[in-house]
């Protein structure tokens, strides 16, 4: 037990300069940019799904909350934000990166993740425009982005070390679990439950694609990395997984029944992508 304790620590703790400089680099490029991304889906009208999902690609601090917030003035289309919840990949990306997995891959799965939010964005929109249902209203939009302790405005270093400390925590709770799991269990019963039936496996990451916070992500990327689920498993939560955007989604969009639908229309389209990915043995 205890060398699976202390594997666990040495092995967070491996990622750890890696993990802050690619935060260091992204908080930068953020920075940058981020007023511009804004506007670019303001004013992505019919286009929207597509600029939405290239943006959402990115992990940008925010950006979930941001479309959201959008959507809930009625500035952009749902068809847009479900584009951006849908290719939105939080912290998967800079996981990624610090466990040095091959470039082709994770290009393999953003690229993935890129279509199914485009193709999914344009038909709900077609759809609504059908129904004349993407009626346009004007209310005010408010950032919630502080309200969610984003932490975007403190500085490029200061949001880069509380961006590393928080994963860099998520991270290792999640490898003790996922490390006490195989040790009691075995790594093969755990894989076995979620790969053998290929159904389960999809509709369990999509649940906890659903936590509305970056422990989804790292969930999923974690388990993806031990080996535990396939890449069509841990997409089907990602796809699923928008952040705080959901949770602000609720906060601020009137309607309880449109936001549960939104959901569970996000939730569909993110285990069916990844059943379909299973069944059709699309390796990344």
């Amino acid at each position: 037990m205890l060398e699976v304790i202390e594997e666990a620590i040495i092995d967070s703790i491996k990622i750890l300069p890696f993990l802050f400089i690619t935060y260091l680099i992204m908080e930068y490029i953020e920075h940058k940019t981020s007023e511009k991304s804004k506007d670019m889906i303001k004013k992505s009208g019919k286009i929207g799904p597509l600029i939405g999902s290239l943006l959402g690609i990115f992990p940008q601090c925010g950006f979930s909350v941001s479309a959201t917030n959008l959507y809930a003035a009625r500035v952009i289309t749902l068809g847009t934000l479900i584009a951006v919840y849908l290719s939105t990949s939080d912290e998967m990306l800079p996981i990624f990166i610090s466990e040095a997995v091959p470039i082709t891959t994770i290009l393999k799965i953003l690229g993935i993740k890129l279509i199914i939010g485009m193709i999914a964005g344009f038909i709900i929109d077609f759809v609504l425009r059908i129904k004349n249902k993407d009626k346009q209203e004007e209310n005010k939009i408010v950032d919630l982005c502080e309200k969610e302790h984003c932490h975007c405005d403190h500085g490029i270093i200061k949001s880069s070390l509380k961006h590393t400390l928080n994963i860099f925590i998520f991270i290792l709770l999640v490898t003790l679990i996922i490390n006490m799991a195989m040790y009691f269990i075995g790594e093969e019963t755990i894989a076995g439950i979620l790969s053998g039936i290929p159904i389960l496996g999809p509709v369990i990451a999509g649940i906890i694609g659903l936590i509305p916070n970056c422990a989804a992500s790292v969930i999923l990327t974690q388990l993806y990395l031990e080996n535990v689920i396939n890449a069509a498993t841990m997409i089907s939560g990602l796809l699923v997984g928008a952040g705080v955007g959901l949770l602000v989604l609720f906060r601020t969009n009137k309607g309880l029944k449109e936001n549960l639908k939104i959901t569970g229309l996000l939730y569909a389209i993110g285990v069916i992508s990844g059943i379909i990915i299973e069944l059709i043995g699309i390796v990344f």
